[in-house]
């Protein structure tokens, strides 16, 4: 009985704990495109052309128009104009589909950076960002890519509060440091 109860709370212990992001620094970032939208303006995102003008934040967030993903693009959307300093672009991966990233893009990311839909979730599954209580939506992690496609920085926490500071830091120290990163 005292071995199935503590059994019990391991196991319920492991399910309260934060999920954190498979992809670690130093992996390489898979290669993606998906649907987007800017402004309520569909198009292709490529993350490979991304790439090409320098790092990419690329967030994952559980679902448009819901509070803490509505704070989190809120900030994101304030610090794009600093993330462009860097040659930086920023894109959101959710499940939404994309009529719905046609308004979110709009009206809660400012129409300042791309949102993408992942509605056959193969993008969230590349990431290992699928929510592992919830496997419809994406799990709350961002990453920073580098130019030559390799993860620098990777960050999991249900919290929105930290992801646009913590990411802004490391696309700061990618600069400084001209891209040599250890």
């Amino acid at each position: 009985m005292k071995r199935l109860l503590l059994s019990s709370l391991f196991v319920c212990a492991l399910a309260a704990a934060p999920a954190y992001a498979a992809l670690q620094a130093g992996a390489k970032a898979p290669d993606f495109q998906a649907q987007a939208s800017l402004g309520g303006k569909e198009f292709t995102f490529k993350l490979k052309d991304a790439l090409k003008k320098g790092p990419v934040v690329v967030y994952f967030y559980p679902a448009a128009f819901t509070k803490g993903c509505t704070l989190e693009a809120h900030a994101f959307a304030e610090a794009t104009d600093e993330f462009k300093k860097y040659n930086t672009t920023v894109i959101g991966v959710s499940a939404d589909k994309i009529d719905v990233l046609n308004k979110f893009s709009v009206s809660e990311c400012g129409s300042k950076f791309a949102v993408a839909a992942d509605a056959d979730k193969s993008i969230m599954k590349a990431y290992d960002s699928v929510l592992a209580n919830r496997t419809e939506i994406a799990a709350r992690n961002s990453f920073v890519i580098s130019p030559k496609g390799e993860v620098l920085y990777s960050y999991s926490d249900m919290n929105p509060t930290d992801h646009v500071a913590n990411t802004m830091a490391i696309v700061k120290k990618f600069k400084e440091t001209k891209g040599k990163m250890s």
